[in-house]
């Protein structure tokens, strides 16, 4: 099936890189850096992709009424459904997750004004359900988990950043969730976060 999905690997700030995938089809990688809101827009146009998988916080807790807010709730249904999974991750209250997430809820709502579908990941997450190494454990490794998995083109190169490695990861689960083999964790009231469905773990990892 002729899919294309976009992965980015958000930064909380335009001044630092964001790691960018187009997968077209389940193979075909495209990957680069890129900086500020107007390139990230403007890369995502040209890859006319059928998802936009965004490692970011998308949405705030039930009852917060801004990210500002220092009495509201600070987790999630989904982040609540990552503990309970022994899944570590960031609150998106805290110190520069604040600037990330308000950064992801402002291209989402771009994004989809434009009529895109746009999706939570977490690259993190979505490695250790398919069992790959974080880029904590290496840069490389993580290149050769997805290089196991079948994805070709610009993953191959060996200069690649861990932003755009994890930029990669979001595009898998991007197309993942395109084909019905990825979970949405939460309540679609308040937000959900994707990630492969516990039966996607990557099979070359127990070869």
């Amino acid at each position: 099936m002729a899919l294309t999905a976009v992965g980015l690997d958000l930064a909380g700030s335009p001044r630092r890189t964001t790691g960018f995938c187009r997968l077209a089809g389940p193979h075909r990688t495209m990957l680069r850096p890129l900086g500020t809101d107007a390139e990230i827009l403007a890369a995502v146009r040209a890859a006319a992709p059928d998802v936009v998988s965004i490692d970011a916080p998308l949405s705030l807790p039930r009852g917060r009424r801004r990210l500002g807010d220092r009495t509201g709730p600070h987790f999630r249904a989904c982040d609540f459904a990552l503990r309970a999974r022994g899944i570590p991750f960031f609150p998106l209250t805290l110190g520069p997750m604040r600037m990330l997430t308000a950064r992801g809820m402002r291209l989402k709502r771009r994004l989809e004004s434009e009529g895109r579908r746009v999706i939570e990941s977490y690259p993190g997450g979505a490695q250790d359900v398919l069992g790959w190494p974080r880029k904590q454990a290496g840069v490389e490794d993580l290149r050769r988990a997805l290089l196991r998995h079948g994805l070709t083109g610009d993953v191959e190169r060996v200069d690649l950043t861990h932003d755009e490695l994890d930029a990669a990861t979001a595009a898998v689960v991007g197309r993942m969730y395109l084909l019905g083999d990825a979970e949405a964790l939460g309540d679609p009231q308040e937000g959900t976060l994707v990630l492969p469905a516990p039966r996607g773990r990557d099979r070359s990892r127990r070869r």
